[in-house]
């Protein structure tokens, strides 16, 4: 099948697209280039990449009536939650009406299978740990949290007026690189504590920063659910194989089922990476929550999907993209 995919110039936008190549599907990435780089596209096997905005529309007509498009996985969308709350019409007019203008041109083409990247953070701090589908109330704490629920939001009804079908993949921390380090994450556009850390292992940086050591936690530091990128590419194609047998609109929480901490990323990293370095201790950030992971059992039940990877694996496929790759993409 022809697929389309929007961001596939991304992290985890190109490492689906290798997933997708890999089971003989034909991939067309659309992708504005500002954060994406078409040499990840390029290595992941894409037959056709596009430089563009969802919201131009007449390039999304074009692009529909050239190519026999068969479904949609939707990557592109700003992602920094901090820049949002100081930017919020950047991300409503992007990660909103963009994937709107996206969905119209689907309609006006009749395709009808899309697959969304949403988000953990329209959750914002949970109530109850691990984070079901259904266990928790949807409580974004930032326009960039928003955004994406708003999102799953027009989805919803796309489906009732015109039968679009969608899965949206609320995925946490996606960490780690290929296996074998083709493709990976530019650390020169992401404040995600795995690359931050890589940073200092590496010297880019004098020291790696902990927000807060005094929650309660076993280690006094924030935990989170890290889970690896190719778990997650694999969880796409996953949900778009669902799709298309199923023709069921859905949404999947996406993790390990596991916490792990602030303090177990940095110890792990040294322990792997054998490179002492310095660790700043310094107050708590408003609005981390105090430890978030997921349940995936559904999508375990229904995608027969499970992450295979571990923290482990994570920091050592990480540390050798960085390695590698210590002035960016």
């Amino acid at each position: 099948m022809k697929v389309l995919v929007t961001g596939g110039a991304g992290y985890i936008g190109s490492h689906t697209v290798r997933e997708l190549v890999n089971l003989n599907h034909e991939v067309i990435v659309l992708d504005s280039l500002e954060l994406g780089h078409q040499e990840l596209a390029r290595a992941a096997g894409a037959r056709k990449i596009i430089q563009g905005n969802t919201a131009d529309t007449a390039l999304l007509d074009n692009l529909f009536d050239q190519e026999q498009i068969g479904a949609v996985i939707h990557f592109a969308a700003y992602k920094n939650a901090g820049e949002s709350v100081e930017k919020p019409g950047k991300y409503f007019t992007n990660n909103v009406a963009g994937t709107q203008s996206l969905l119209d041109a689907m309609l006006r083409h009749n395709v009808k299978n899309f697959i969304f990247s949403s988000s953990c953070a329209i959750f914002g701090t949970p109530q109850n740990v691990p984070v079901s589908e259904t266990n928790n109330p949807y409580h974004p704490e930032s326009p960039y949290g928003e955004s994406k629920l708003m999102a799953e939001t027009v989805l919803k009804w796309y489906d009732v007026a015109y039968g679009l079908k969608s899965i949206n993949l609320r995925y946490f921390n996606a960490a780690g690189a290929s296996l074998d380090g083709k493709l990976g994450e530019d650390w020169t556009v992401t404040l995600n504590l795995v690359p931050l850390v890589m940073k200092a292992a590496l010297g880019k940086t004098p020291s790696v920063k902990v927000f807060g050591t005094d929650y309660p936690t076993p280690d006094g530091t924030c935990i989170r659910d890290y889970i690896h990128v190719v778990d997650l590419a694999t969880a796409h194609v996953r949900a778009l194989e669902y799709l298309q047998a199923n023709n069921q609109s859905n949404q999947y929480n996406l993790g390990t089922g596991k916490g792990s901490s602030v303090k177990e990323v940095i110890d792990t990293t040294k322990r792997i990476s054998g490179r002492d370095f310095k660790v700043e201790e310094i107050g708590r950030r408003p609005g981390d929550p105090v430890a978030i992971w997921a349940d995936s059992t559904k999508a375990e039940r229904e995608l027969n999907w499970k992450a295979q990877y571990d923290l482990e694996t994570i920091i050592k496929t990480a540390y050798e993209w960085h390695s590698a790759h210590a002035d960016g993409i």
